[in-house]
């Protein structure tokens, strides 16, 4: 019997072994499809605009549903005012949902409790706050807002110049004052935002803050990119360089109270980079939807710069946005 050739053996070796891989990976395909169920879609999961009814005058917030498993569904809600909180379950059958969360900002020990229906793309329903009121709203899906192609950048406009505050008014009355480029609130008091709106853009921002103050810069008057007194602290979404209840910035570089930081930020559809004192902290990350405090809700449209000045002193200078053409 003529012995076969080393080149007859590899070849044949070969041949088993992709056969057995071939036959294994078939194997524990058919298993993978016949123990493990693909998540159920819920109409509901996405993310909602959401404008509420408070006395009278509208005031913007979000809500995000997603599945976790097979049968569950959870999400994040955004209120008037805070920051993005989670939600454990999300009840929904036959078009209702409903949900509860713990009270925040908000007054009293009782859960903050939302209810809906859903028709469509649009919901609509009601929302009980811990102290007990009760305020119709109605939502809308929010936009992808993803962009098609690489931004083209126009020309640089510089928002502080001189002793005059040209493009800019207050939401109350107006504790801000401009002296030598500089914008400053001595106090807490009113917001300040720009006449102008934009979409996408980069920003660079200066800011000084005294100890324990805060403040932030609320990008298309919806997005709050947080400015704290935050020297030695852990980076986190409420301290200095996070995009507030969503993106915790990489590392914490504030200087000390007193001194000037500085901000260079990236805004194109939802998608945001910032620098603080010439370290990037988030990089192409997506914003998920507005955070507490915006104007509105309206994620589709342009909108301002808005400076906060409720919440303590501070000072800005070399406010300069170029807008995307």
């Amino acid at each position: 019997m003529k012995r076969p050739s080393q080149t007859n053996l590899d070849y044949f070796s070969r041949l088993f072994v992709i056969s057995a891989v071939t036959l294994l990976s078939a194997l524990f395909a058919v298993a993978a499809n016949g123990n493990t169920a693909k998540p159920l879609a819920s109409p509901l999961e996405g993310r909602w605009d959401i404008t509420v009814d408070v006395n009278g005058k509208p005031a913007p917030s979000w809500l995000e549903v997603r599945h976790s498993g097979t049968k569950t569904l959870v999400g994040a809600f955004v209120s008037v005012s805070g920051s993005a909180r989670p939600i454990s379950v999300v009840n929904f059958k036959d078009g209702k949902f409903s949900f509860a969360i713990p009270p925040q900002w908000e007054q009293g020990d009782k859960d903050f409790t939302v209810e809906g229906t859903l028709a469509g793309d649009k919901i609509s329903g009601t929302l009980t706050t811990p102290e007990g009121k009760t305020h119709n709203w109605t939502g809308v899906r929010a936009p992808a807002l993803r962009r098609q192609t690489p931004p083209v950048w126009g020309k640089p406009i510089k928002l502080t110049e001189g002793n005059e505050m040209k493009g800019w008014h207050a939401e109350g009355p107006n504790q801000w004052i401009a002296e030598n480029g500089i914008l400053r609130s001595p106090k807490s008091g009113a917001n300040l935002v720009t006449d102008q709106k934009f979409t996408d853009f980069k920003l660079h921002a200066e800011f000084r803050i005294p100890k324990g103050s805060n403040s932030g810069v609320y990008l298309r008057g919806r997005y709050e990119v947080q400015v704290t007194d935050a020297k030695g602290m852990e980076p986190s979404l409420d301290q200095l360089g996070a995009i507030y209840g969503f993106l915790t910035p990489s590392e914490m570089v504030a200087k000390e109270a007193g001194e000037w930081n500085s901000f260079d930020v990236t805004l194109v559809g939802r998608m945001i980079t910032v620098a603080v004192n010439g370290k990037t902290v988030i990089t192409n990350q997506e914003i998920p939807g507005i955070t507490g405090g915006a104007i509105d809700s309206n994620e589709a449209e342009p909108g301002p710069l808005l400076i906060q000045g409720d919440h303590g002193p501070v000072e800005y200078r070399n406010l300069v946005i170029t807008p995307a053409k």
